[in-house]
C-alpha cells in the first residue's frame, strides 16, 4: 500500500490519507476484506504522529469503508465494494482541485476568472497532447 504525505499541500495529513485510501480501494489495489498496516506502523511509515492516522481510520471506520476487529487490525470493509466507483473517483478528483481554487478565491478571483483559466489551462493542454510526435 503506497500512501504519501505532501507536507505542502496545506491539505492536512490525516485528509490526504483517508482520500488515498479509498483512492487505492477504488482502483482495486485495496481489496475488501484485506488487512491495513497498523496504525503504529503505517505513522512510522508515513513520519506522521499515530494520533494522525488514528483520525483517519476512525473517519474511514465511521463511512463504513474500514472495519477494525479488535485485536484482530483495520480491514477494508467488505461493504467498500458497495461504493460507487464514480463516487470515489469524483471526491478524489474533488480533493485534488480544492487547494488551488482555495487559493485562488482567497486572492481575489472571481470564479468566472478562475473558470475561464481553468478551460484556457485544458484547451491549452489537449491541444499539446493531441499534436503528432514528430519522429
Amino acid at each position: 500500500m503506497t500512501i504519501r504525505i505532501d507536507r505542502k499541500s496545506g491539505i492536512p495529513a490525516y485528509l490526504q490519507i483517508v482520500d488515498q485510501i479509498k483512492h487505492l480501494i477504488a482502483t482495486g489495489r485495496l481489496q475488501p476484506g484485506e488487512q491495513l498496516p497498523t496504525i503504529r506502523q503505517l505513522a512510522a511509515d508515513l513520519g506522521v504522529n499515530h494520533n494522525t492516522v488514528a483520525h483517519a481510520y476512525k473517519e474511514l471506520s465511521g463511512e463504513r469503508v474500514l472495519s477494525t476487529q479488535q485485536g484482530r487490525g483495520t480491514f477494508v470493509s467488505e461493504q467498500s465494494e458497495q461504493l460507487p466507483l464514480a463516487q470515489m473517483r469524483r471526491e478524489r478528483l474533488g480533493s485534488i482541485f480544492s487547494k488551488p481554487f482555495v487559493e485562488a478565491l482567497s486572492l481575489g478571483y472571481s470564479m468566472q476568472e478562475i473558470e475561464e483559466a481553468v478551460i484556457e489551462q485544458l484547451t491549452r493542454w489537449w491541444a499539446e497532447t493531441q499534436r503528432p510526435n514528430p519522429g
